[in-house]
């Protein structure tokens, strides 16, 4: 597997690229925003592992402009910023994880497994649920053939709730789906967002089995 690299440290970009590559991962390395791609469009990049903070752009910006082209390849976003409003701007941005420096390469290496795992197990596929179609890949959702705009937390939180596959996901399950680090969400904020949620594809198709967590509904 392929993984691109987007860090401008060099002393950790070289760590990086050493850890990866002992792991089995080949490596492109670049240090700057100039010299990342216009879209995440290489069917071999299996990933992206990219700093907020370049010297010659911002890294978020090119994370909204690769999801904006619908960019499947997943993004782990690594960086020292880590007021809990760069988190959830990470994650509101298209990140699939979102990882505070300093941390220990070897939970790096396991994030990025986990998220391969995901990404995986979503490739190509549609997800049909009654009228409601979802494509992980291609972060898209239709309801009776019309495109839903949903939040890139809505989707996150549809995603958990399609990948249970009509069983009940426990509320500490999506709450982790939704909130950097793992850290839990507190009950209040994961209800406002199944809200949300039921008000876009419909109130009768998230289940609620009250105090344990949701299901999705084929209706």
């Amino acid at each position: 597997m392929h993984i691109l690299l987007i860090e401008d440290d060099l002393d950790l970009g070289a760590s990086l690229v050493r850890s990866l590559q002992q792991d089995g991962f080949t490596v492109q390395w670049l240090r700057r925003a100039h010299d990342a791609p216009l879209q995440l469009d290489d069917p071999g990049c299996s990933a992206v592992l990219l700093d907020l903070g370049l010297p010659d752009g911002s890294g978020m910006e090119l994370l909204r402009r690769w999801r904006r082209a619908q960019a499947g390849a997943p993004v782990l976003v690594i960086t020292a910023r880590s007021a809990l409003q760069d988190r959830l701007g990470g994650l509101d941005a298209g990140a699939d994880d979102y990882l505070v420096k300093p941390f220990d390469i070897p939970e790096l290496l396991a994030r990025l497994r986990a998220v391969l795992r995901r990404t995986a197990a979503q490739s190509g596929e549609q997800w049909q649920f009654g009228a409601l179609s979802v494509w992980p890949r291609k972060c898209l959702a239709q309801l009776g053939g019309q495109p839903l705009e949903l939040t890139p937390r809505e989707f996150q939180l549809l995603l958990a709730l399609a990948q249970g596959g009509g069983d009940v996901v426990p509320k500490r399950t999506l709450a982790q789906r939704l909130e950097p680090l793992g850290d839990p969400m507190d009950t209040a904020a994961l209800q406002v967002h199944i809200s949300n949620l039921r008000r876009k594809i419909g109130a009768e198709r998230v289940g609620t089995l009250r105090g344990v967590g949701y299901w999705l509904e084929s209706v």
